[in-house]
């Protein structure tokens, strides 16, 4: 796999049939981003978007694996950039926002920077239940991570050379912008919003998203990831919900003997002390990986240390 030379700037756009749109947004980004290499990461295509991203001026790398997710692993294997700028082909984002993502982190404000759409948007930009599902998961999100985001599932985000060399990508499809915030939460970079103009797919234009297949998958990408990050306070939750079932289930057993000194529910008895000693399983693994997770995301740190020093002296 070859490594695509070291740019200032990079405008990573993947790309999937997306032959009306493509050659727009590509001229459109030179204009507003003279400085900046495009990379069109073709997945696939059967229109030829490949060929008419290359007329615009655009660097056109083939990602055979089919899926957003496997796109923009082979964005940041391949392009080494020191700021990055990610951007959907389908002319839903504006180019002449770009700018406004990437000061923040050119101020060093911020690692990511994601434009917000669900401040400003036409009228027909979101199918049906996109904004229910939008503010769905973000209130997931907030509630597992302890932030306030608005919008972690938009398309349009900037990032830093250290986000790209630090961030795992794990996932295939269109979760992978929910995997991207979750991933720099759980690492403690700092992620910015900024209001841009989410425009409707021009005509001729079709979306690939799925609502209802991809939004189970999103949520079951916040579930995992919530398991994997937050373990203490998953298995902490499901400990709690066992005891509350056990005590339930016990407390039959416990009036009979404080009524009759006897246990006539022994079939009750023998439940309850199972889901209470399932219960204490739950906590002690919650613990257990809590401890472990701690010392992953330390070594984490003190690798992304490394990396900056490096970086430091090699420029020095």
């Amino acid at each position: 796999m070859e490594i695509m030379q070291r740019s200032k700037l990079a405008v990573l756009i993947p790309c999937y049939n997306e032959a009306p749109t493509i050659k727009k947004v590509v001229q459109d980004f030179k204009d507003v981003l003279p400085e900046a290499a495009i990379f069109v990461f073709d997945n696939n295509s059967t229109d030829h978007s490949d060929r008419l991203a290359e007329e615009a001026g655009a660097v056109v790398i083939k990602e055979k694996k089919q899926g957003k997710g496997f796109v923009v692993a082979s964005m940041l294997t391949m392009v080494d950039a020191d700021y990055y700028l990610m951007v959907d082909a389908d002319d839903t984002y504006p180019a002449d926002q770009a700018r406004s993502l990437l000061l923040p982190l050119m101020q060093e404000k911020a690692d990511m920077v994601v434009g917000k759409r669900l401040s400003n948007f036409t009228s027909d930009a979101f199918r049906p239940l996109h904004i229910f599902g939008n503010k769905l998961v973000c209130r997931l999100i907030n509630l597992v991570f302890d932030t306030n985001l608005t919008d972690p599932m938009s398309g349009y985000r900037s990032f830093t050379r250290e986000v790209a060399q630090s961030l795992p990508v794990v996932a295939g499809g269109f979760d992978i912008e929910t995997e991207m915030t979750l991933q720099l939460l759980y690492r403690h970079f700092i992620i910015h919003e900024v209001d841009i103009t989410y425009r409707n797919r021009p005509h001729g234009s079709v979306s690939k998203l799925n609502t209802v297949h991809d939004g189970f998958k999103v949520l079951l990408k916040i579930l995992t990831l919530f398991r994997a990050y937050k373990p203490f306070t998953f298995f902490g939750m499901i400990s709690l919900f066992l005891i509350l079932i056990g005590g339930t289930v016990g407390i039959f057993p416990i009036i009979e003997y404080i009524r009759f000194q006897y246990v006539y529910s022994v079939p009750k008895a023998i439940l309850a002390s199972g889901i209470m000693i399932l219960a204490a399983l739950s906590f002690t693994i919650g613990i257990i990986l809590d401890s472990i997770n701690l010392r992953i995301l330390e070594l984490n740190n003190v690798l992304s240390k490394q990396i900056r020093y490096n970086k430091n002296n090699k420029s020095g």
